[in-house]
């Protein structure tokens, strides 16, 4: 048979194709397989101690079973599925919760209560073994603006408390400090923090830095900014015998500039590559944007559509490139109005209801990011964290079934892929599935167990890479 293409014509070609899709493949290589926290709590440096995380746990605890003492209130407030047919009488539902507790798991999830009762109890396991995440501590909006002795003071001791929090295994998985942004008047500020802070914990702990340790740069309009830390980074890393890159950092997404530039261009991506891969997350200000947006304080909600435009042109801006994405926090705290041990009806009455509102906003707010897509928010108070758990289990319990359905059958059709001795080609559907019940894993929303039941092993599963998974089994 003739051909067209001469050997040499069509390798000069595709060897010119090559080099283009591997530069493609380096600036979008798809999403980390990486455990991505399903939420940051802020927190004033100057109230950060070795065991915040530990305490936060035991306030929301206490605040979860003060106003929810059991799944039924719980689902009545939030109007989980199936809450209508739930009993309403204090006897029905502990007889009812002690038939559940006797049941095994398969027969469980064919009860209706199923989804209310195991949201529940998976918070309360989630907050007595880790109640937070990621812990940011603030030296920004939550710290303010002091005078610079008392920031210098602030940075020494919250660095001797995180280097304490790691000796006695009390911080979160996921931790770091937010510093002033790089603006004109604040840059100096932000820079000599950070050296202080960080020199102080490598001197505390010999050298050593906490797991998952980050620094957040809030207020970033332009590369320069970010290139400049990268710069402190590599300064600081030599200066302390730390690896080159060692260091990371997050950005963060609070004004109109880093949306759109004077040319009318999104300048995102240019942001992430001044970071020269140090950058792992962009975090959405959902105050400052709205704020720079004109909105006045009364609808500065993460429900306002200038915020759903903000983060439907980053996720089209950063897609595919690994860069975890954070949306942010609900500023209605589910704080009681009225405090003391005697309390009339009346007050306690007010208190029930200024809580409850509370939640339904916060757990609206946190189902609206995660349909979006966005798996990840701010929390800025430990009463928060019940619902940012309560979102997130019901999130992902409400979707099992259908995901597992999909997943089992996409392993199948690529297990017959296999066996033509072809690599199934189309991994990154496949790991988008995968991903899901990584996150769900990640968070306690489901168990080992129930995640094999989508016909793949937990080693699999805990591989992280679905054409890992693919190559596996083809060998």
């Amino acid at each position: 048979m003739n051909f067209s293409l001469a050997d040499n014509e069509k390798e000069a070609l595709l060897g010119a194709l090559k080099i283009a899709n591997l530069k493609f493949q380096q600036t979008y290589p798809g999403d980390k397989p990486d455990r991505q926290p399903v939420h940051t709590v802020y927190g004033g440096a100057n109230l950060f101690k070795s065991d915040t995380c530990i305490k936060m746990g035991e306030i929301a605890l206490k605040s979860l079973q003060t106003y929810a003492p059991n799944f039924v209130v719980l689902a009545d407030v939030l109007q989980l599925e199936g809450f209508v047919d739930l009993p309403s009488s204090d006897k029905k539902i502990e007889k009812l919760v002690k038939k559940l507790d006797r049941m095994s798991e398969k027969k469980r999830k064919e009860d209706p209560a199923w989804l209310a009762y195991s949201v529940y109890n998976k918070i309360i396991k989630k907050l007595k073994k880790e109640p937070v995440e990621d812990f940011r501590i603030d030296f920004e909006d939550g710290f303010g603006n002091r005078p610079d002795d008392e920031e210098d003071a602030t940075a020494v001791t919250a660095a001797n408390e995180l280097a304490k929090g790691m000796k006695n295994k009390t911080i979160s998985p996921f931790i770091g400090i937010r510093i002033k942004p790089f603006t004109e008047d604040l840059k100096n500020r932000g820079v000599r923090t950070l050296d202080i802070f960080i020199t102080t914990l490598l001197d505390k702990t010999k050298g050593k830095l906490p797991d998952n340790f980050v620094v957040m740069l809030p207020k970033v309009t332009i590369p320069e900014q970010v290139a400049t830390l990268v710069r402190l980074f590599g300064i600081i890393e030599k200066k302390n015998a730390l690896a080159p890159g060692t260091l990371k950092m997050e950005t963060m997404v609070e004004a109109t500039q880093i949306i759109m530039d004077e040319e009318g261009r999104n300048p995102l991506m240019k942001i992430i590559k001044a970071s020269e891969g140090r950058c792992i997350a962009a975090h959405f200000g959902t105050y400052d944007y709205t704020a720079s947006c004109g909105i006045t304080a009364k609808y500065q909600t993460m429900s306002h559509p200038v915020c759903d435009f903000a983060h439907h042109v980053t996720r089209v801006a950063l897609g595919g490139t690994g860069i975890f994405l954070s949306d942010g926090a609900t500023n209605v705290m589910p704080v009681a109005p009225n405090r003391g041990d005697k309390l009339s009806k009346d007050k306690l009455k007010e208190n029930m209801y200024s809580v409850h509102n509370a939640w339904r906003i916060g757990y609206g707010h946190t189902m609206h990011s995660l349909i979006n897509g966005f798996y990840q928010g701010w929390d800025l108070n430990p009463a928060q964290l019940p619902m940012r758990y309560a979102a997130t289990y019901n999130f992902f319990l409400s979707s099992y079934n259908d995901a597992v359905y999909r997943l089992k059958t996409f392993v199948e059709r690529a297990a017959i892929s296999t066996l033509t001795g072809d690599i199934f080609d189309d991994a990154a559907t496949g790991q988008g599935l995968l991903n899901f019940f990584l996150k769900a894993l990640n968070c306690g929303a489901i168990s080992e167990e129930e995640a094999s039941a989508t016909g793949l092993t937990v080693d699999e599963i805990r591989s992280r890479s679905f054409y890992k998974i693919l190559q596996g089994r083809r060998r």
